[in-house]
Protein backbone atom coordinates (compact mmCIF):
# COMPACT_ATOMS: atom_id res chain seq x y z
CA UNK A 1 0.00 0.00 0.00
CA UNK A 2 3.11 2.33 0.82
CA UNK A 3 4.50 1.61 -2.30
CA UNK A 4 1.26 3.04 -4.43
CA UNK A 5 1.08 5.71 -2.35
CA UNK A 6 4.39 6.72 -3.13
CA UNK A 7 4.36 6.52 -7.36
CA UNK A 8 1.01 8.83 -6.60
CA UNK A 9 2.74 11.25 -4.43
CA UNK A 10 5.90 11.47 -7.01
CA UNK A 11 3.11 11.71 -9.83
CA UNK A 12 1.41 14.57 -8.20
CA UNK A 13 4.95 16.40 -7.83
CA UNK A 14 6.01 15.60 -11.10
CA UNK A 15 3.12 17.34 -12.32
CA UNK A 16 2.80 20.58 -10.32
CA UNK A 17 6.13 20.86 -10.93
CA UNK A 18 5.66 20.82 -15.05
CA UNK A 19 2.92 23.26 -14.23
CA UNK A 20 5.04 25.61 -12.34
CA UNK A 21 8.25 25.63 -14.97
CA UNK A 22 7.36 26.70 -17.51
CA UNK A 23 6.52 30.75 -19.24
CA UNK A 24 3.25 29.75 -18.62
CA UNK A 25 2.77 27.75 -16.02
CA UNK A 26 0.96 28.15 -12.33
CA UNK A 27 3.71 30.75 -10.78
CA UNK A 28 5.48 31.79 -14.61
CA UNK A 29 4.31 34.54 -16.39
CA UNK A 30 1.27 34.28 -18.79
CA UNK A 31 1.70 32.95 -22.78
CA UNK A 32 2.21 35.87 -25.00
CA UNK A 33 -1.03 35.93 -26.88
CA UNK A 34 -1.08 39.25 -28.55
CA UNK A 35 0.51 40.08 -31.42
CA UNK A 36 1.58 44.02 -32.32
CA UNK A 37 2.62 45.41 -35.42
CA UNK A 38 4.62 49.21 -34.60
CA UNK A 39 4.66 51.30 -37.41
CA UNK A 40 7.04 53.78 -36.91
CA UNK A 41 7.58 55.87 -40.34
CA UNK A 42 7.37 59.26 -40.24
CA UNK A 43 7.08 61.69 -43.12
CA UNK A 44 6.88 64.56 -41.52
CA UNK A 45 9.05 65.45 -38.22
CA UNK A 46 10.52 63.09 -36.97
CA UNK A 47 10.97 62.88 -33.18
CA UNK A 48 13.85 61.90 -31.37
CA UNK A 49 12.18 59.64 -28.68
CA UNK A 50 10.54 57.33 -31.31
CA UNK A 51 14.27 54.93 -31.43
CA UNK A 52 13.03 54.92 -27.57
CA UNK A 53 9.94 54.19 -28.19
CA UNK A 54 10.14 50.80 -30.30
CA UNK A 55 12.67 49.65 -27.29
CA UNK A 56 10.06 50.60 -24.65
CA UNK A 57 7.02 48.92 -26.47
CA UNK A 58 9.06 45.67 -26.73
CA UNK A 59 9.97 45.70 -22.85
CA UNK A 60 6.20 46.37 -22.03
CA UNK A 61 5.44 43.00 -23.60
CA UNK A 62 8.35 40.83 -22.83
CA UNK A 63 7.87 41.99 -18.99
CA UNK A 64 4.08 41.74 -19.20
CA UNK A 65 4.15 38.16 -21.20
CA UNK A 66 1.19 39.70 -22.89
CA UNK A 67 1.96 40.25 -26.05
CA UNK A 68 4.78 40.31 -28.90
CA UNK A 69 5.85 43.16 -31.14
CA UNK A 70 6.62 43.60 -34.50
CA UNK A 71 8.65 46.96 -35.65
CA UNK A 72 8.05 48.12 -38.81
CA UNK A 73 8.64 51.53 -41.24
CA UNK A 74 7.44 49.42 -43.65
CA UNK A 75 3.77 49.99 -45.40
CA UNK A 76 3.89 47.09 -47.32
CA UNK A 77 3.45 45.27 -43.87
CA UNK A 78 -0.17 46.21 -44.15
CA UNK A 79 -1.91 43.85 -46.58
CA UNK A 80 -4.81 41.72 -45.54
CA UNK A 81 -2.53 38.69 -45.35
CA UNK A 82 -0.16 40.00 -42.94
CA UNK A 83 -2.30 41.82 -40.78
CA UNK A 84 -3.91 38.23 -40.16
CA UNK A 85 -1.00 37.39 -37.61
CA UNK A 86 -1.54 40.24 -35.71
CA UNK A 87 -3.90 41.43 -32.67
CA UNK A 88 -3.71 45.07 -33.27
CA UNK A 89 -1.48 48.14 -34.50
CA UNK A 90 -0.09 51.13 -32.94
CA UNK A 91 1.60 54.46 -35.23
CA UNK A 92 3.92 57.22 -33.68
CA UNK A 93 3.95 58.48 -37.02
CA UNK A 94 4.01 61.67 -39.10
CA UNK A 95 2.76 62.76 -42.37
CA UNK A 96 0.96 61.26 -45.28
CA UNK A 97 2.11 57.82 -45.01
CA UNK A 98 2.42 56.55 -48.23
CA UNK A 99 -0.30 53.44 -48.55
CA UNK A 100 -1.85 52.36 -51.68
CA UNK A 101 -5.59 52.35 -51.45
CA UNK A 102 -5.30 48.31 -50.77
CA UNK A 103 -3.06 48.64 -48.08
CA UNK A 104 -5.49 51.43 -46.71
CA UNK A 105 -8.71 49.11 -47.29
CA UNK A 106 -6.85 46.45 -45.47
CA UNK A 107 -6.02 48.31 -42.40
CA UNK A 108 -9.78 49.25 -42.39
CA UNK A 109 -10.80 45.73 -42.35
CA UNK A 110 -8.53 44.64 -40.02
CA UNK A 111 -10.10 47.27 -37.37
CA UNK A 112 -13.34 46.97 -38.46
CA UNK A 113 -13.66 43.43 -38.25
CA UNK A 114 -12.39 43.69 -34.11
CA UNK A 115 -8.46 43.77 -34.36
CA UNK A 116 -7.37 47.00 -32.17
CA UNK A 117 -5.15 50.63 -32.82
CA UNK A 118 -3.09 52.44 -30.70
CA UNK A 119 -2.29 55.88 -31.32
CA UNK A 120 0.89 57.82 -29.42
CA UNK A 121 1.72 61.33 -29.50
CA UNK A 122 2.36 62.24 -33.04
CA UNK A 123 -0.05 59.94 -34.41
CA UNK A 124 -2.77 62.31 -35.12
CA UNK A 125 -0.20 64.35 -36.69
CA UNK A 126 -0.82 61.79 -39.32
CA UNK A 127 -2.94 61.25 -42.98
CA UNK A 128 -4.85 64.65 -42.69
CA UNK A 129 -5.70 64.12 -46.41
CA UNK A 130 -7.13 60.65 -45.94
CA UNK A 131 -10.64 61.79 -43.76
CA UNK A 132 -11.24 57.63 -42.76
CA UNK A 133 -8.51 58.17 -40.79
CA UNK A 134 -10.20 60.70 -38.40
CA UNK A 135 -13.08 58.67 -37.87
CA UNK A 136 -10.52 55.71 -36.58
CA UNK A 137 -8.19 58.20 -34.21
CA UNK A 138 -10.58 60.84 -33.13
CA UNK A 139 -9.18 63.72 -34.00
CA UNK A 140 -5.86 65.37 -35.77
CA UNK A 141 -2.83 67.56 -34.11
CA UNK A 142 -3.67 71.08 -34.18
CA UNK A 143 -0.51 72.82 -32.97
CA UNK A 144 1.54 72.59 -29.33
CA UNK A 145 1.26 76.17 -27.85
CA UNK A 146 2.29 74.29 -24.14
CA UNK A 147 5.64 72.39 -23.69
CA UNK A 148 6.14 71.83 -20.02
CA UNK A 149 4.82 70.74 -16.48
CA UNK A 150 1.14 70.68 -16.51
CA UNK A 151 -1.46 69.28 -14.42
CA UNK A 152 -3.49 66.06 -16.23
CA UNK A 153 -6.84 65.63 -15.19
CA UNK A 154 -7.86 62.44 -14.59
CA UNK A 155 -11.63 62.26 -16.68
CA UNK A 156 -12.66 59.39 -15.81
CA UNK A 157 -10.82 57.66 -12.23
CA UNK A 158 -13.31 55.00 -12.88
CA UNK A 159 -12.03 53.78 -16.16
CA UNK A 160 -9.24 50.67 -15.56
CA UNK A 161 -7.24 52.02 -18.29
CA UNK A 162 -6.40 54.90 -15.79
CA UNK A 163 -8.10 54.48 -12.59
CA UNK A 164 -4.85 53.99 -10.94
CA UNK A 165 -4.15 57.33 -11.61
CA UNK A 166 -5.65 59.44 -9.09
CA UNK A 167 -7.81 62.45 -9.64
CA UNK A 168 -4.74 64.71 -11.80
CA UNK A 169 -1.26 64.13 -11.68
CA UNK A 170 1.50 66.11 -13.23
CA UNK A 171 4.05 65.61 -16.01
CA UNK A 172 6.39 67.16 -18.25
CA UNK A 173 6.04 67.37 -22.09
CA UNK A 174 4.90 69.07 -25.39
CA UNK A 175 1.08 69.43 -25.02
CA UNK A 176 -1.50 68.98 -28.14
CA UNK A 177 -4.46 70.88 -29.12
CA UNK A 178 -6.95 68.83 -30.69
CA UNK A 179 -9.24 69.59 -34.18
CA UNK A 180 -11.50 67.97 -35.59
CA UNK A 181 -12.14 66.14 -32.66
CA UNK A 182 -15.07 63.38 -32.84
CA UNK A 183 -16.33 64.38 -29.36
CA UNK A 184 -19.63 62.75 -29.40
CA UNK A 185 -18.19 59.36 -30.54
CA UNK A 186 -14.71 59.11 -28.18
CA UNK A 187 -14.55 57.94 -24.21
CA UNK A 188 -12.33 61.20 -22.96
CA UNK A 189 -10.03 59.31 -20.54
CA UNK A 190 -7.61 62.02 -19.77
CA UNK A 191 -7.73 65.91 -20.10
CA UNK A 192 -5.53 69.24 -19.71
CA UNK A 193 -6.32 70.98 -16.86
CA UNK A 194 -6.31 74.55 -18.21
CA UNK A 195 -5.61 76.35 -14.91
CA UNK A 196 -1.80 74.75 -15.39
CA UNK A 197 -0.92 76.36 -18.79
CA UNK A 198 -1.13 80.19 -20.09
CA UNK A 199 -4.31 80.55 -22.01
CA UNK A 200 -3.62 83.96 -23.16
CA UNK A 201 -0.28 82.28 -25.26
CA UNK A 202 -0.42 82.76 -28.92
CA UNK A 203 -1.75 79.82 -30.89
CA UNK A 204 -3.71 78.79 -27.99
CA UNK A 205 -7.36 77.65 -29.45
CA UNK A 206 -10.40 77.26 -26.83
CA UNK A 207 -12.83 74.63 -27.83
CA UNK A 208 -16.15 73.18 -26.33
CA UNK A 209 -14.02 70.27 -25.50
CA UNK A 210 -11.18 71.27 -24.05
CA UNK A 211 -7.68 69.67 -24.59
CA UNK A 212 -8.09 66.21 -24.67
CA UNK A 213 -5.03 63.99 -23.77
CA UNK A 214 -6.15 60.53 -23.91
CA UNK A 215 -9.08 58.86 -24.93
CA UNK A 216 -10.80 55.33 -26.48
CA UNK A 217 -13.49 54.94 -29.08
CA UNK A 218 -14.35 52.16 -31.50
CA UNK A 219 -14.46 51.81 -35.19
CA UNK A 220 -16.73 49.19 -36.42
CA UNK A 221 -15.82 46.12 -33.94
CA UNK A 222 -11.89 47.43 -33.19
CA UNK A 223 -11.21 49.27 -30.43
CA UNK A 224 -8.95 52.45 -30.89
CA UNK A 225 -6.66 54.46 -28.47
CA UNK A 226 -4.87 57.33 -28.00
CA UNK A 227 -3.04 59.21 -26.04
CA UNK A 228 -0.94 62.38 -26.92
CA UNK A 229 1.85 62.50 -24.49
CA UNK A 230 4.98 60.81 -25.31
CA UNK A 231 6.95 63.55 -26.81
CA UNK A 232 9.79 63.50 -24.39
CA UNK A 233 12.12 60.39 -23.92
CA UNK A 234 11.45 60.98 -20.19
CA UNK A 235 7.24 60.13 -20.54
CA UNK A 236 8.39 57.03 -22.07
CA UNK A 237 10.49 55.93 -19.12
CA UNK A 238 8.00 56.84 -16.91
CA UNK A 239 6.27 54.40 -14.98
CA UNK A 240 2.69 55.57 -15.08
CA UNK A 241 2.90 56.29 -19.21
CA UNK A 242 4.14 52.68 -19.53
CA UNK A 243 1.18 51.26 -17.08
CA UNK A 244 -1.39 53.20 -19.16
CA UNK A 245 0.38 51.54 -22.47
CA UNK A 246 0.11 48.06 -21.24
CA UNK A 247 -3.67 48.52 -19.98
CA UNK A 248 -4.11 50.41 -23.50
CA UNK A 249 -2.71 46.96 -25.21
CA UNK A 250 -4.87 44.82 -23.20
CA UNK A 251 -7.85 46.19 -23.62
CA UNK A 252 -7.84 46.99 -27.42
CA UNK A 253 -6.08 43.42 -27.96
CA UNK A 254 -8.86 42.41 -25.43
CA UNK A 255 -7.00 40.14 -23.35
CA UNK A 256 -8.34 41.43 -20.10
CA UNK A 257 -11.75 39.28 -20.91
Amino acid sequence: MRRYQWVWLSLVAAMVLALGSGPGGVWGRAPKNGKLLYMTLTKGYHHSSVELSEQIVKQIGEKSGAFQVTVTQDVGAFTKENLKNYSAVMFYTTGELPFTDEEKSALVDFLQSGHGFVGVHSATDTWYEWGVYNKIIGGYFNDHPWHQLVTVDVVDPNDKLVSSLGKSFQITDEIYQIADFQADTSHVLLRLDPASVDLKKEGVRRRYYGWPIAWTRMFGKGRVYYNSLGHEEAVWNDPRYQDMLLKAFKWVMREEE
